[in-house]
């Protein structure tokens, strides 16, 4: 398992694949003494290695250890290292995504090419290196557009651009990315499509919707970003999305684990493909999904890819959202209102609160959707789940001096 304990919902995967019956070695570049409790306890063995982007080091220590002990499979959850684990994949004849399988996971070009080769609505797009190149392909795609990496994650570096003055300010900011995407802005609500998969089948989905949008969440401090995992996904306005969500799967030949897909529903009831990661989502939208279904997905993943089933059913009990608190103000937290008449009012439809406490330095929302913290809410009906996120986004607040 690669980087086991950071970030910090991989300890609960690496826990997981305990649970599922394997014997984990950990390869990290954390100090033993920095992995968390979690993940430490779940392994067997630990390598640290100085840093994971030293490649070849890190190929060379993992051939030496497949030299001594049986290795089975290369599991990686974290964008950043999965080209890694696939050339470990291929360097020790492994099961699983190649190198050239994992690309057009991390390459958002790369993957728009491969789903409009298979008849796929995607935004239109090109690629772009240079200066240069984003003004000719501004000129193409037209206003408003995006910006985003080639080889992102989330919305960090994305931009939606409204005009030739907009492009013309967000262009110093992304001279640190050596390619970007240049694409058609999909106006439309936004939602993700999410899978555990083994052999080719999806095994578990699930669909979120964000409210508002990521990109606009990025705009506005005030926001309090929500996150909906949907208890009824037989709902006519989601089957288009389903199904989109299932051809990109096939079509990208992914075959075991976790997937997490975006995609945008236009007024006019079209469906547009955004992006796709072979990994689960981020910003603890599993333990949303968790609460929506009372299951521990984290081990149903391992099972999926160490067994190619998942042992024991899991059902969508509830409407689950998770609610993202930024705080007012710069320094450390000094107040928090709202929460006790919320918890009081909402009760045990309040199934975790984790927010800083008083005294604690401000996180930057800008480099971290948690932000200051989160609230968890569930409920079977989907208009009281949407009631409660609203008042968590609206009544509760933190502020910092």
């Amino acid at each position: 398992m690669i980087s086991p304990g950071y970030p910090a919902e991989m300890a609960f995967f690496t826990r997981g694949l305990a649970r599922a019956g394997a014997g984990v070695i950990g390869l990290g570049d954390q100090p033993t003494d920095a992995l968390p409790g979690l993940a430490r306890d779940a392994l067997t063995h630990y390598i640290h290695v100085g840093s994971l982007a030293a490649d070849d080091h890190v190929a060379a220590v993992v051939r030496e250890l497949a030299r001594r002990t049986p290795v089975d499979a290369v599991e990686c959850l974290w964008e950043p290292y999965m080209l890694l684990a696939a050339r470990l994949r291929e360097e020790l004849g492994l099961p699983g995504l190649t190198v050239a399988q994992t690309v057009p996971f991390r390459d958002k070009e790369r993957m728009k090419q491969l789903l409009d080769a298979a008849g796929l609505r995607t935004p239109w797009h090109t690629q772009a290196r240079t200066v240069a190149d984003v003004w000719a392909a501004a000129e193409r795609v037209g206003y408003p557009l995006i910006v985003k990496p080639v080889d992102g994650a989330g919305s960090a570096d994305t931009y939606r651009v409204q005009d030739a003055a907009e492009l013309d300010a967000v262009l110093p900011m992304i001279r640190h990315v050596p390619a970007v995407s240049v694409e058609e802005f999909v106006d439309g609500e936004e939602f993700t499509y999410d899978t555990i998969c083994a052999n080719g089948q999806v095994l578990f989905e699930n669909i979120c919707q964000y409210h508002p949008r990521p990109l606009v969440t990025k705009m506005h401090e005030w926001i309090s970003p929500v996150t909906l995992a949907l208890r009824d996904l037989d709902d006519p306005g989601l089957r288009a999305g389903r199904e989109l969500g299932v051809n990109v799967i096939a079509a990208l030949g992914f075959r075991d684990g976790f997937t997490h897909m975006e995609w945008y529903r236009k007024a006019d009831g079209e469906v547009v493909f955004g992006e796709i990661g072979a990994r689960p989502p981020g910003a603890r939208t599993v333990d949303v999904m968790n609460y929506a279904t009372d299951a521990d997905l984290f081990t149903a993943w391992a099972q999926a890819v160490t067994q190619g089933r998942i042992l024991e059913p899991v059902t969508r009990n509830y409407n689950a959202a998770s609610i993202f608190k930024r705080a007012s103000g710069a320094g450390r937290i000094v107040d928090v209102t709202g929460l006790d008449a919320l918890l009081a009012e909402y009760g045990d439809h309040v199934v975790a609160v984790d927010l800083l406490p008083v005294g604690a330095p401000r996180r930057d929302w800008r480099a971290t959707l948690i932000a200051d913290g989160m609230v968890i809410v569930r409920h079977p009906d989907l208009s009281q789940t949407q009631e409660m996120a609203r008042r968590f986004a609206a009544d509760l607040r933190l502020y910092a001096a």
